[in-house]
């Protein structure tokens, strides 16, 4: 297929109504269920699932599998950039989508045996911000990163076991990743040993203490309510 072919097809595949709100509603860097999107832009299950193929057959989106679950989400940041710049051109703002997540559990939480929720994803992006992660579903720890998590109390021996050491885990409230893997374990591990974070004995919700909340201001310029 030639160069002129092959722009022809791609816009063709985000000319369609239905499919180009698709893709306004992964704009906000989460992803979501088929069912969600298909309910978001008012198709019935059938129709939403073509077009999602129509997408993945453009490399425009890529599907996740997080336990029996299966979520779409932009496939990178070059095709977020290409939507920016075409909704500029097009005058129009990104949607947004409210959760469902009560908003105590989606503020932070456990995910197995590492943390999730707001708090966690800011805490994953602020790893990269910084160079101590690298990669993009199996993370590497940098020399910086070895100094960053050894300054937080972490330990960051890797596993005796064939567990991942650092990866990506999909965030089920927030849509998008936070640490798992040993080094999220570790994490969490680290911040309850400092008081930081108490976990409710009645659900698997996490409430950051006044220590943790200065702490995570100290280290992260995290601010939390």
């Amino acid at each position: 297929m030639s160069l002129e072919e092959s722009l022809a097809t791609l816009a063709a595949a985000i000319a369609d109504r239905t499919r180009a709100r698709m893709l306004c509603l992964l704009m906000d860097g989460r992803a979501y269920t088929a069912t969600e999107i298909t309910a978001a832009v008012d198709v019935v299950a059938s129709t939403g699932s073509s077009h999602l193929a129509k997408l993945q057959e453009q490399n425009l989106i890529t599907c996740v599998k997080q336990g029996r679950y299966r979520y779409f989400r932009l496939s990178g940041q070059e095709v977020a950039h290409l939507l920016e710049t075409l909704m500029g051109f097009a005058g129009v703002e990104k949607p947004q989508v409210k959760s469902s997540t009560p908003k105590s559990l989606q503020f932070a939480r456990t995910c197995y045996d590492h943390m999730a929720g707001d708090v966690a994803v800011k805490l994953h992006d602020c790893f990269f911000a910084r160079g101590w992660l690298n990669g993009d579903v199996d993370y590497v720890l940098t020399d910086v990163g070895r100094k960053g998590f050894n300054e937080l109390g972490v330990d960051i021996t890797p596993p005796l076991s064939r567990r991942q050491f650092a990866c990506s885990c999909l965030d089920w409230s927030e849509r998008k990743s936070h640490l798992g893997g040993a080094l999220g374990a570790a994490l969490l591990v680290s911040f309850e040993k400092q008081a930081w974070v108490q976990r409710r004995l009645d659900s698997r919700e996490l409430v950051f203490t006044a220590r943790g909340k200065r702490a995570l201001l100290r280290h992260f310029q995290l601010h939390l309510s």
